[in-house]
C-alpha cells in the first residue's frame, strides 16, 4: 500500500490534503494512508490556541476546527503523533490515543495501532532530561513551565515501549533519534544546516529516549520531523544472538508543511492483502498497557523504571502469549477501533470570535470508554483526584505558586542518560549557537539524500521509498486555487515575517555564568516562534 509521510503540519490541513488530491490528479497517485510527525496543532478554538507553546502572535487558528467541527472530512485516513507545538489540552484529553476528528486519529503519549496487516507506533513530544523522570502531571490552565512540560517525553511511555517484542514496521518521534546522522549524509545535512555542527560533532543532537527504541525495536521504517529538513538514513542493526535475522532500519526525516517545501513523501510498504480498512488496536500493545497499568504516574516526583537490579520485585513487563490471547478473547476478535470521536469543547465561529475562551481540564468519552474496556486508569481522571486531594490539604495552591524553572532547561534534576545537548544546557533545546554566517536555514528548500557510502546498496535499499522526480513534485503552491487566494497571501506575509526575524538576532535567555554575552542565539524553528521573552500569554 501507498503511505504518505508528512513532517510539522503546524496546523495546515487543507494545505496537506490538497497536495495529495493534486498528487492524484496530476500523477495518478493515491495515498491509503497519511502519517503526521508532528506539531500537528489540532485547535478547535482559542482557548486551544492559549495552550500553544509558542508566541501570541504565532498562534494562527489555521484549518482544524473545520475538520473537527465536520464541515469537512479527512480525504484519507490521518495517524499522527504530537510535537512540541500543540494544542497540548486537546491532545491530553486522549493520551491512549483516540480520534481528534473523523478519520483523524492521534496515537497517544505513545501508541501502537495495526492498519491492513502494519504495524504502526508513536511516541509524541520531545525529550528534555528534566522532566524525563516524572510524571504526566500536566493539566490546563497551564502556567509558563507546564505547557511546555507537557509535552516533553516520559520514562514511563519509553518503558512501555520497550516491553513489545513482535516486529514493528513503522515508527514515528518527532525529534530524531540521537546518532541517526551518523548513518547518512552527515556533510549534507551539515552544508544545509551548519547550525548542527556542535551538537553532531559533539553527538548530541536528538534524542537519547528514542535512539534507546531505534536500537530496541528496530522497526522497518522510521520517521520524524522537528528540524525542519529532509534527510535519509540506513541503520544496520546487530542482532542480539545467532538466531536473530539481520534488522535494518530506513530512517526518513520530512521538512515542515510550507509552500515549495518537499513536504510529502510517498513510501510502499507491504501489508496483509486480506486485512480490513480499519484502523485496528495491537493486541500486544493493549496487553502491555494492562501489565504496566499500575505504573501510572501523575505526579512531578521523579520516578525510575524497574530494572532487573534488585531493587524490583519486578522489572519484565512484556506480555505473554496468554496475555494476548485474553485481549483477543475480550474484543472478540475483534480488533477494529470504534469509530466514537465526539465533540468536547466549542469550535470556533469565525464570526463569533472568543479571545478570552479560558482552557479547561477536560475527561474525553473515548479515554473512558478505552480504560473501562480494557480495566486501565484514566490519567485525567487521576489528575482531577490527585488536584482535589491537594486541595484538601491546601497544598495544591502553594505548588502552583512554586518557582518555575526558567525555559532554558537549566535547573535539571539527575536524568537516566549522561547529558541533555551536552553544552547547551543553559539555552533552550529548541535555540543553537550560530556564527555570523548561520542565518536564513528556514528561508531555503533542504532535501538531503542518502548518501552513497553508507551502506554501498544504499540507494537500493530505499527502492521503495518513492523519490519524485522534478516533474512530479508537488507543493503546497500548486493545490491552491483561487478560492485559497486568503490562505495564500497569509503565507506570503508569514514568510516576511520570517524573513523579519532571521535579519534581527534573538537573544539570549536566562544567564551566561561564562560571560558570553556576543554570542548570538537562534532557533531551529525561528519561523514557528521569536525571542522567548515574546512568549507571553495575550
Amino acid at each position: 500500500m501507498k503511505v504518505a509521510v508528512a513532517g510539522c503540519c503546524h496546523g495546515a490541513l487543507e494545505k496537506m490534503y490538497e497536495t495529495l488530491e493534486l498528487l492524484q490528479r496530476r500523477h495518478n497517485v493515491r495515498p491509503d494512508l497519511l502519517l503526521c510527525c508532528g506539531d500537528f496543532q489540532a485547535v478547535r478554538n482559542e482557548a486551544d490556541l492559549r495552550c500553544m507553546a509558542v508566541p501570541a502572535k504565532y498562534r494562527h487558528m489555521e484549518s482544524f476546527y473545520r475538520y473537527y467541527s465536520g464541515e469537512k472530512k479527512a480525504p484519507v485516513l490521518t495517524v499522527f503523533i504530537g510535537g512540541n507545538h500543540e494544542a497540548s489540552n486537546h491532545l491530553q484529553e486522549l493520551p491512549y490515543g483516540g480520534w481528534v476528528a473523523p478519520n483523524i486519529y492521534y496515537l497517544g503519549y505513545a501508541g501502537v495501532v495495526r492498519f491492513r496487516g502494519v504495524r504502526i507506533g508513536g511516541i509524541s513530544g520531545i525529550f528534555k532530561s528534566h522532566d524525563y523522570r516524572k510524571g504526566h502531571f500536566e493539566c490546563p490552565p497551564y502556567n509558563q513551565q507546564t505547557i511546555r512540560s507537557a509535552y516533553h517525553v516520559r520514562n514511563i511511555e519509553v518503558f512501555k515501549l520497550k516491553q513489545l517484542k513482535r516486529p514493528i514496521d513503522i515508527f514515528m518521534s518527532h525529534d530524531w533519534p540521537r546518532s541517526i546522522y551518523h548513518y547518512g549524509n552527515k556533510q549534507q545535512l551539515l552544508k544545509m544546516k551548519s547550525f548542527f555542527r556542535q551538537e553532531v560533532e559533539s553527538n548530541t543532537l536528538g534524542s537519547p529516549a528514542a535512539s534507546e527504541l531505534l536500537h530496541h525495536l528496530k522497526p522497518t521504517y522510521w520517521f520524524s520531523a522537528h528540524l525542519h529538513v529532509k534527510f535519509a538514513a540506513f541503520m544496520q542493526h546487530q542482532a542480539n544472538s545467532k538466531e536473530e535475522l539481520p534488522k535494518a532500519t530506513k530512517f526518513l526525516a520530512l521538512d515542515k508543511c510550507l509552500p515549495h517545501r518537499d513536504f510529502l513523501q510517498i513510501v510502499d510498504i507491504e501489508h496483509d492483502p486480506t486485512a480490513g480498512d480499519s484502523l485496528e488496536y495491537d493486541a500486544e500493545w493493549i496487553a502491555v498497557l494492562k501489565a504496566t497499568n499500575s505504573l501510572v504516574n501523575v505526579t512531578q516526583s521523579s520516578w525510575n523504571v524497574p530494572e532487573n537490579n534488585g531493587l524490583h520485585a519486578r522489572w519484565d513487563y512484556s506480555a505473554t502469549e496468554e496475555a494476548i490471547k485474553e485481549v483477543l478473547e475480550e474484543l472478540n476478535h475483534n480488533l477494529q477501533i470504534p469509530c466514537n470521536f465526539t465533540l468536547t469543547a466549542p469550535c470556533y465561529d469565525p464570526s463569533k470570535p472568543q479571545k478570552h475562551m479560558q482552557p479547561v481540564h477536560t475527561i474525553n468519552p473515548q479515554t473512558t470508554e478505552f480504560c473501562a474496556q480494557f480495566g486501565l486508569t484514566d490519567i485525567n481522571a487521576r489528575i482531577q483526584q490527585a488536584k482535589e486531594e491537594s486541595s484538601v490539604r491546601g497544598d495544591y495552591e502553594e505548588d502552583e505558586e512554586e518557582e518555575e524553572m526558567d525555559s532554558t532547561g537549566s535547573a535539571e534534576e539527575p536524568s537516566d542518560y549522561n547529558t541533555d545537548n551536552s553544552g547547551l544546557s543553559s539555552i533552550n533545546p529548541d535555540e543553537i549557537l550560530l556564527d555570523e554566517e548561520g542565518g536564513d536555514e528556514d528561508l531555503s528548500t533542504c532535501s538531503v539524500d542518502p548518501s552513497p557510502d553508507h551502506p554501498p546498496d544504499f540507494s537500493a535499499s530505499f527502492s521503495d521509498i518513492r523519490i519524485m522526480p522534478d516533474c512530479m513534485v508537488v507543493s503546497s503552491d500548486d493545490a491552491m486555487d483561487s478560492t485559497n487566494e486568503e490562505l495564500e497571501r497569509s503565507g506570503e506575509s508569514k514568510q516576511v515575517e520570517e524573513k523579519s526575524l532571521n535579519e534581527r538576532p534573538l537573544k539570549r535567555v536566562g544567564g551566561n555564568e561564562n560571560g558570553n554575552s556576543g554570542i548570538k542565539i537562534k532557533r531551529r524553528n525561528q519561523a514557528i516562534y521569536a525571542a522567548e521573552d515574546e512568549d507571553k500569554p495575550e
